[in-house]
């Protein structure tokens, strides 16, 4: 090692140790953060994350997971701040005081996406639920997540609302309905590849619109509505978490620059935001 690159690691050195005596840096430094592959397969992570680490000199390990993993995750005291958009499945974790401090963050929507020959002709429909009828009513092939994300879970409520069960009581699913169990991404590559329908929430589906032979069909309707929260696991259940970090990160998703970042987030890329900042509003 030469001599600049030792200056610049004593330096560096130097600074770190200042840092902790004035208590400025963190004494556990990672915190582990559960999250909806949606925040990762869209880029808005990549955009968020290093400014959080460079501002608390916190280092964050991401879970990419369906929202359901990721408060299982949490349930478990196995993160320390979760990023999801599972709205009712949220709640039996802040009402068994698991998650602490669970703020609205943003939100965008779900929308309906198929071929452009649209078999099952569903293209304009106002109700998401009379399109999915359409759609077993041609046999029409759609393939679900299936993985107990929150895009699976609002998929499961337009069944329910259109009165239909693409799976038996036994749990075999109808030949026109397939599960990949994997992300958004993935799953709307194989919809792509195999010409079928499937619900995406809209910013996954515009950061992955130019690899995908898929229109947006059936969008607009309240129901699609896409719910995304923060919050802490709370250290009092788990002695493990790292709370500081957890509630810095929750405070940092919240504040002012982070929510003009993400107002902004796809604007110069897709001529559209991917998401829609809501710190601070009344919940929907």
């Amino acid at each position: 090692m030469n001599r600049s690159r030792i200056f610049i690691s004593m330096v560096a050195a130097l600074m770190t140790l200042a840092l902790v005596a004035s208590g400025c840096a963190p004494q556990n430094k990672d915190v582990i953060l559960a999250t909806t592959t949606s925040t990762s397969d869209t880029g808005l992570l990549d955009a968020l994350i290093p400014v959080f680490e460079k501002k608390t000199g916190y280092v964050v390990k991401t879970v990419a997971v369906g929202s359901g993993a990721a408060l299982t995750m949490g349930k478990n005291g196995e993160a320390d701040v979760l990023l999801v958009h599972a709205p009712s499945s949220e709640t039996p974790l802040v009402d068994s005081v698991v998650a602490i401090n669970r703020k609205l963050v943003m939100h965008n929507d779900f929308v309906l996406v198929g071929p452009a020959s649209d078999p099952a002709k569903v293209k304009g429909e106002a109700s998401t639920a009379a399109a999915f009828t359409k759609i077993t009513n041609s046999s029409s092939l759609f393939i679900s997540r299936g993985d107990d994300s929150g895009t699976h879970k609002k998929e499961l409520e337009v069944w329910k609302a259109a009165g239909i069960a693409p799976k038996d009581a036994e749990g075999k699913a109808a030949a026109w309905y397939q599960e990949t169990g994997s992300g958004m991404a993935a799953s709307l590559m194989v919809a792509s590849e195999k010409g079928a329908y499937t619900l995406t929430d809209r910013g996954t589906y515009l950061a992955q619109e130019k690899n995908l032979s898929l229109d947006v069909l059936v969008e607009g309707e309240t129901i699609l509505l896409n719910i995304y929260h923060v919050m802490q696991v709370n250290q009092e259940k788990f002695p493990k978490v790292n709370a500081k970090g957890g509630k810095a990160f929750v405070d940092f998703m919240v504040s002012a620059d982070t929510q003009k970042t993400i107002g902004d987030f796809g604007k110069d890329k897709y001529g559209q935001p991917l998401f829609f900042p809501d710190a601070g509003k009344p919940e929907f």
